[in-house]
């Protein structure tokens, strides 16, 4: 194994947290780190709402817009997403069919290179 490639491999190793992908063309290692983040989840986790309450939360400018999508219980959840000074700002509102019950809302997004990201979080609806 060449020096550059230990060397590489020991940097990844010592980053936690980092998701690597192959990149394309350029020379170098041709590794790229996955950047793209999501926060300020809005309400907070494990809070409880009213039925089609609205959600919101952040993705960074890392983030391939186009690809967000929130789902609950496999069902696609609208979203509107606008651009503000530091990434997206991501807002949608829970099915009329989800109440009573709790759920999660699952992000699914790429980021640079089509590097897959995901999250999500916990709620409890109301009836």
């Amino acid at each position: 194994m060449k020096l550059q490639n230990i060397v590489w491999v020991a940097i990844a190793l010592m980053i936690p947290g980092t998701v690597w992908a192959y990149g394309e063309g350029g020379g170098g290692s041709g590794l790229i780190a996955c950047t793209a983040k999501l926060s300020k989840f809005t309400p907070a986790n494990n809070s409880e709402v009213a039925p089609k309450s609205e959600f919101s939360f952040l993705a960074s400018k890392t983030t391939n817009w186009p690809s967000i999508t929130v789902k609950i219980k496999e069902e696609k959840v609208p979203v509107k997403v606008t651009t503000i000074n530091n990434g997206f700002l991501v807002k949608g509102k829970l099915p009329p069919s989800v109440k009573g019950s709790y759920i999660r809302l699952d992000i699914f997004a790429k980021g640079p290179n089509d590097c897959d990201k995901t999250d999500g979080w916990l709620l409890k609806v109301g009836n």
